[in-house]
């Protein structure tokens, strides 16, 4: 066997290696049917529904936080049709703000609309998991990067969702976030914000 077959061949092990180490370990071999018999029912339109807090870190492309929020989100929903006002602080000073407009069909297909994403966001909710993928416009502030996220949400017996995200960029991975939801009371709410 020459060395340049043997080079070739061992590229295209490697190739097949890492393409099966994504397919089968880690965040993006997750599918939605691994949680379909697993915990508490997830459904967007009773758990992202009404006033919730949020607590997160987001981590860059070495693996440490490079930045941290708090946000408050409100929900509503009027049948398989919803919105939720998101609205956050970061520990920079920066402020933002988003609003989704979400649908479900029956069979738990999400659809997912923001002024932010590049075209409709997709997604599942099965079980105790919800998935969602996008394609999101970064602010002029952050460099206007297009990335491609993958949200995985997962419902805890409290009614807590904790939510991770994987942002990459041509398929590298670039940051990484995870924070917790929780519901509050209207009136809680209203006060912590003031």
């Amino acid at each position: 066997m020459t060395s340049l077959l043997a080079f070739i061949l061992g590229v295209l092990a490697m190739a097949a290696m890492i393409w099966l180490v994504k397919r089968r370990i880690g965040f993006s071999a997750q599918m939605s049917e691994d949680y379909s018999h697993r915990g508490p029912v997830f459904d967007i339109r009773t758990h992202l529904n009404g006033a919730m807090l949020c607590d997160g870190v987001i981590y860059g492309p070495t693996g440490r936080v490079t930045s941290r929020f708090t946000a408050e989100f409100d929900a509503t929903w009027t049948g398989n049709t919803g919105r939720m006002a998101e609205h956050f602080r970061y520990d920079s000073g920066t402020v933002q703000d988003r609003e989704w407009r979400l649908s479900v069909d029956d069979n738990g297909q999400i659809t997912a609309k923001a002024d932010d994403l590049v075209g409709d966001g997709t997604g599942v909710q099965a079980g105790s998991g919800v998935k969602l993928s996008y394609r999101i416009k970064l602010p002029e502030s952050a460099g206007s990067h297009v990335l491609d996220v993958t949200d995985w949400m997962y419902l805890l017996d409290n009614g807590t969702i904790v939510n991770r995200s994987q942002f990459r960029k041509f398929g590298i991975q670039v940051g990484e976030l995870v924070a917790t939801m929780r519901p509050v009371e209207r009136t809680t709410a209203k006060r912590e914000a003031a």
